[in-house]
């Protein structure tokens, strides 16, 4: 038995240290264009909270045919935006806007906002969310929550910069962090339940991220990175 508790401690302490520690588990996520001549300064603020935050740079596409082509849009950013946009009660997605932990919503390169909603997010009760490198991708753990939600798997790129050709934006360089590039769902905690399970990743993701988040993109309760 006392081996068996033994080996039990030493897998948590693995996915302990497998996680980025260092960034508070709320989730920044901000929706952003290269198209968008008001959303260079959010990209930057963005890049300015991933020591603190986990991070998501969405670029959605409803720019692309205004000028120039965004290469990291996807539609799947710009649905997941509608939902939110649907869920906040707004007439519909902006760019640049920023989501924190899936409660709040703002204009995305507002940073005395974004440092305010930080500083209330790390004040809400969290879901932990454990990971680490495994043979299969990446081994994910999620404790015992208090209600049921959704699990969420995001792949994203650590940084990309493009040299704009056209639109808004023409002749700028611009830089990105936690470039979205896949998302998808990968189960559900129960009430009083937790979550195990070992997801294949691709060996040269750049970031993987799992969070726990009401269904109808509502409350993010846990989010982890490596």
């Amino acid at each position: 038995m006392f081996r068996n508790l033994l080996l039990a401690a030493f897998g948590a302490s693995l996915l302990a240290a497998g996680a980025d520690s260092s960034r508070a588990p709320i989730l920044v996520e901000l929706f952003t264009s290269e198209g968008c001549s008001s959303c260079p300064p959010a990209d930057r603020l963005l890049e300015s909270l991933d020591p603190q935050a986990i991070v998501l740079s969405e670029h959605v596409d409803y720019w692309d045919g205004l000028g120039w082509r965004d290469p990291y849009s996807g539609h799947a950013n710009t649905q997941r935006q509608e939902a939110y946009a649907r869920g906040f009660g707004i007439p519909g997605p902006y760019t640049p806007q920023m989501v924190i932990d899936g409660v709040t919503e703002f204009v995305g390169n507002d940073a005395r906002r974004a440092m305010e909603e930080i500083a209330r997010a790390r004040s809400r009760e969290k879901i932990g969310v454990h990971l680490a490198r495994s043979a299969a991708g990446v081994q994910v753990q999620i404790d015992r929550a208090a209600r049921s939600a959704d699990v969420w798997l995001a792949l994203a790129d650590n940084s990309g910069t493009s040299q704009v050709a056209s639109g808004e934006n023409q002749g700028r360089r611009l830089h990105h962090v936690a470039i979205l590039r896949s998302l998808r769902k990968i189960g559900a905690v129960k009430r009083g339940g937790g979550f195990a399970q070992d997801i294949a990743v691709p060996a040269d993701a750049g970031r993987v991220i799992v969070f726990v988040q009401d269904a109808g993109l509502g409350k993010v309760y846990g989010v982890g990175v490596l």
